[in-house]
């Protein structure tokens, strides 16, 4: 009987010695997962940035095709009516 309880103990033991190295493992996965995450939110938030300055360079564009367009207007206006004086 004696025999029997030392070996369920020491079944015991070695399945808690393998819980905690398992544990241990798991641990050190989603410490990896974390920092994939971490990197993922950086890598995000810079995206973020440059697509918010692309947008910005793009209505600047559109601002300064808008002026050209009003200034070709302007000088197209004014040829006109150079040609109409000869």
């Amino acid at each position: 009987m004696d025999k029997e309880i030392l070996e369920i103990l020491k079944s015991m033991q070695r399945d808690i010695i393998e819980i905690k190295e398992q544990q241990q493992e798991d641990h050190s996965i989603l410490k990896a997962i974390e920092h994939k995450s971490e990197v993922n939110k950086a890598e995000h938030d810079k995206m973020g940035n440059d697509i918010a300055q692309i947008k910005g360079g793009v209505e600047a564009l559109r601002k300064d095709i808008s002026n050209v367009e009003i200034i070709t207007s302007s000088n197209w206006n004014d040829l006109a009516k150079l040609k109409a004086v000869k």
